[in-house]
């Protein structure tokens, strides 16, 4: 097939992926705000809009870990293809999770993914295992990381504000959550549109059109809109999950578990690594519920999240090996 075809169908399926990104992880960045009121739905989505975009805007760094440190596209024999199976396994492993409600990590799915089809297409060599390793590390650390913050910020508001009237501090922190619900927004752009930047850069390589791993401008802007784009629908599925399933949250708590994640996110973001808005979220409010309360936090519903965590890299891998397998028969 036409390299030109194949890089059109990947930059459609990743802007694709990205637009489902918006909608599926968008939740994750307003849960706490709307299930709180300190946003009205509508209102809650149009922020996080709009400073998606500006942060997908504003960053590449991790677009370029995701186009060379996994697999090595100036070395792949077939690298369009396997791009096409690793989009088209992550969107399928991302509709499924969304439609379940749970908030499921889609670099989880992309990272998994593509190292399945990178594998099924070059053997083990097809993996860069030092790169590989690096971004898997982040991804494993940073909910513990997010879970271990949201319990000190939770733990030390708490005792701030013991003496304080709870209409008092409600008001207050509801107010906060508008500023936390904007830098979570902001945050998620500058992180998870990189990701559909670094492989439709990473198809760029393969076939040929350049011989750098910059993300160009238009690629930034595409990516950019689709997710501020997806973001505008919303996934309210999750947003029930994230706001209302795992404990019942406050402002004083939303504000915790945003200013936490947040923070994590965008530390990640600076070090070039990948990593998921959703462990870190859900991590800040599982640290958050556990100072607040222990017993508090529903956690059969935190080990049902957690086990899809787990399967996501595994399961995603596999889908993408059995479609890398089915497009390989019309090379």
């Amino acid at each position: 097939m036409d390299n030109t075809l194949l890089v059109v169908i990947i930059v459609i399926l990743a802007l694709g992926f990205d637009f489902i990104n918006g909608f599926h992880d968008t939740a994750n960045a307003i849960a706490t705000s709307v299930s709180t009121r300190a946003l009205k739905p509508r209102v809650a989505i149009l922020l996080a809009a709009v400073m998606n975009l500006v942060g997908a805007l504003l960053y590449t760094g991790v677009a370029k870990t995701i186009g060379g440190k996994v697999t090595d596209p100036f070395k792949l024999e077939h690298g369009l293809t396997v791009v096409i199976a690793t989009l088209i396994a992550a969107i399928i492993w991302n509709l499924i999770t969304w439609w379940r409600g749970i908030p499921s990590s889609s670099s989880h799915a992309l990272i998994g993914a593509l190292a399945g089809a990178a594998v099924t297409s070059e053997g083990w060599d097809g993996i860069n295992v030092g790169g590989f390793s690096t971004i898997v590390i982040g991804l494993l650390l940073s909910p513990i990381i997010a879970f271990i913050l949201g319990y000190i910020i939770m733990f030390l508001l708490k005792h701030l504000f013991a003496r304080t009237s709870p209409h008092q501090v409600n008001k207050g922190f509801r107010t906060g959550q508008i500023l936390t619900a904007a830098l979570q927004s902001f945050t998620h752009g500058t992180n998870d549109a990189q990701k559909a930047m670094g492989i439709i850069t990473l198809a760029l390589v393969s076939a040929g059109w350049q011989d750098h791993l910059e993300v160009p401008l238009w690629v930034k802007i595409s990516a950019a809109l689709a997710m501020a784009l997806g973001t505008s629908v919303g996934g309210w599925k999750i947003i029930k999950t994230m706001g209302t399933k795992i404990f019942k949250i406050e402002p004083i708590n939303g504000f915790s578990a945003d200013a936490s994640s947040a923070a994590v996110i965008f530390t990640a973001t600076l070090t070039h690594l990948p990593v998921s808005t959703t462990h870190a979220i859900t991590s800040s409010i599982l640290g958050v519920g556990a100072a607040k309360r222990f017993s508090s936090v529903r956690w059969d519903m935190a080990g049902r999240i957690i086990m899809t965590w787990i399967i996501t890299i595994p399961i995603s891998a596999l889908i993408a090996a059995a479609i890398y397998a089915v497009l390989s028969l019309f090379h």
